[in-house]
């Protein structure tokens, strides 16, 4: 058989140059588009970044320019008491709140993805908590659990048990901010009806003709494919639990009491750096809670394999 010869126009210099051109002008466009973002990430985040490590090697003041320190602000953490403390309740409600979030998260898109009747309705009534400002939120479950006068203590006394101090207490004042944050978890809860509703019907049907029953079906098939949405939950849930402030801090007016259960890190941070001025000092918190949250998201990513579950895997 004989080969057909393929001939290829030879490429002018003329062409050549003017498809450069092309691609370069394409390239300057694309640049120019993207300039308000690239300007936005230089200005907004990168910058402040390299210029936080710098400050927290220094003993930078908001109202004097301070000198450098070498790492004298990590080592004088190390014997902050306080320091200490705001991280063991925030390690505490990390701890509690991201596993109770993705459980009562997944129950509840469970329930609220049954075929009932007026179930838009009850997917409102779920959801309207994540609407409520944060400050509202605290000042209404301050009266919630006011130990004197509070609805929780009224209704614990009607079947004869005598409610704790809530807020007031040392033991109960972290519990209370648990509770309270799960009351406003709607917004992962919509995230999980979305991940239960790409769930193809297939599966079940295929489960139903061998005869597998609800609690096989969700072992099995729900709960595996719904780990990519648990794995999303799971870093947001651990990023957002590790900056916990708005609700600590206006329940307590900023002071984390009692005897500082309810200082939480960002807390201590915003008031080294705007309370007493120690900006260095409160950019090297800043900088270990960097290195805390990335080296978490990092172990979830890497372990991750084993346990997320992508469909046509």
């Amino acid at each position: 058989m004989l080969k057909e010869k393929v001939v290829s126009e030879p490429i002018f210099p003329q062409a050549k140059a003017k498809k450069n051109k092309k691609l370069g002008d394409d390239a300057l466009y694309g640049w120019l588009f993207a300039s308000p973002w690239v300007i936005g990430l230089l200005v907004f985040f990168l910058i402040p970044l390299v210029s936080s490590l710098y400050f927290s090697l220094t003993t930078y003041g908001i109202l004097q320019p301070g000198e450098f320190v070498g790492f004298q602000n990590y080592k004088d953490l190390m014997s902050d008491t306080v320091f200490w403390k705001s991280i063991y309740n925030t390690v505490y409600f990390v701890v509690f709140f991201v596993p109770l979030s993705i459980f009562f998260g997944v129950g509840l898109a469970m329930l609220l993805n049954m075929k009932v009747k007026g179930m838009s309705v009850y997917r409102t009534i779920f959801f309207l908590p994540t609407l409520v400002p944060s400050v509202a939120m605290a000042v209404l479950w301050m009266w919630l659990l006011n130990p004197g006068f509070g609805l929780v203590n009224g209704m614990l006394d009607v079947i004869g048990i005598q409610g704790p101090a809530w807020l007031g207490s040392e033991t109960w004042s972290k519990p209370s901010l648990i509770m309270m944050s799960l009351w406003g978890i709607g917004q992962s809860v919509v995230i999980y009806l979305a991940g239960l509703n790409d769930i193809p019907q297939d599966y079940y049907e295929a489960g139903d003709i061998d005869g597998a029953n609800w609690f096989d079906k969700m072992r099995s098939i729900t709960l595996p494919l719904l780990t990519p949405v648990i794995f999303f939950n799971l870093v947001m849930g651990i990023i957002g639990a590790f900056q916990q402030f708005t609700l600590p801090y206006t329940m307590t007016g900023g002071r984390g009491t009692p005897a500082d259960s309810m200082k939480f890190y960002v807390m201590y941070l915003y008031d080294n750096g705007f309370k007493f001025f120690k900006m260095g000092y409160a950019s090297a918190m800043a900088w270990i809670l960097f290195v805390i949250v990335i080296a978490l998201t990092g172990i979830i990513f890497y372990t991750s394999k084993k346990w997320v579950h992508y469909q046509g895997e």
